[in-house]
């Protein structure tokens, strides 16, 4: 018997999945991030990598926890403080509470803050909240309660785990957050695809390119290298001029005596 799930293209679950969980994940990611904007790119972003790798994500036991996974981890980024667009704080949001306890959330550290959306916001276990950040039991345990107590700390009605479910779910959807269209995602994760493969391949023919001119101008034969400058030794020191003799001396009066323009010798002669 074939049943619907079988019968659907690639495309239609792609589209399927999205439909089902990206308006919620762009509101956890919300949560993470404080940021509108970079909730709603994180999340397009680790739908066009599941796209990118269909086939793999289609077969996973739980194909929105994959993309859930990857959807934190870009929008926890730290390089996202370097980039001019995120630099500057978003506006709050409008109410007192809502911006209070958003306020708290950001406070945490990253590691605590995710716990705390998978655990109370998202409703994981704890073994699947372990699983997904990649830390034991234990420390997960660890990282929810003391972000359970700095949220306390400022909202002491938060204490209540009921209550700060319900927060979470409440700040997340008064943002009214929207996801774009499944087509649009599938379409720019294939634009991407093709410009990085096209930069692979601009890149691997300049390597070439460079590979060949060096084979052209290369050497053909060995060069030995030119030796280093080396100082001469051995060469006696010049001996110290002495006392000059009567000749040199009869010499050197005759030449200061001497006309300026040359020896006598060298005047032309009248006849």
């Amino acid at each position: 018997m074939v049943t619907t799930s079988q019968r659907l293209t690639p495309a239609q679950a792609f589209d399927a999945l999205y439909a089902f969980c990206a308006p919620a994940l762009v509101r956890q990611t919300y949560l993470l991030t404080g940021r509108r904007e970079l909730a709603r790119e994180a999340v397009e972003r680790a739908f066009q990598l599941a796209w990118q790798r269909w086939p793999e994500v289609a077969r996973d036991r739980d194909p929105g926890g994959w993309v859930r996974a990857v959807a934190y981890d870009l929008a926890l980024s730290p390089w996202h403080r370097f980039r001019p667009r995120y630099r500057s704080p978003e506006p709050p949001p409008a109410d007192p509470a809502d911006r209070a306890l958003l306020h708290a959330l950001l406070d945490l550290p990253p590691a605590y803050r995710r716990t705390l959306v998978l655990y109370d916001g998202v409703g994981l276990d704890l073994p699947e909240t372990a699983a997904e950040t990649e830390a034991s039991t234990p420390a997960t345990a660890g990282r929810l309660i003391r972000a359970r107590e700095a949220l306390a700390a400022h909202m002491p009605e938060l204490a209540d785990p009921a209550e700060l479910h319900r927060r979470l779910l409440v700040l997340g959807s008064t943002e009214r957050l929207r996801a774009s269209r499944p087509p649009a995602v599938r379409t720019d994760g294939e634009r991407r695809n093709v410009f990085w493969t096209r930069a692979a391949i601009a890149f691997t023919v300049a390597i070439i390119g460079a590979t060949a001119l060096t084979l052209q101008t290369a050497p053909t034969r060995y060069e030995a290298p030119i030796a280093p400058a080396q100082a001469v030794r051995g060469v006696p020191p010049p001996a110290a001029l002495g006392p000059l003799s009567r000749e040199e001396q009869a010499l050197r009066t005759k030449l200061h005596q001497a006309e300026t323009s040359g020896p006598e010798r060298l005047i032309p002669e009248t006849r």
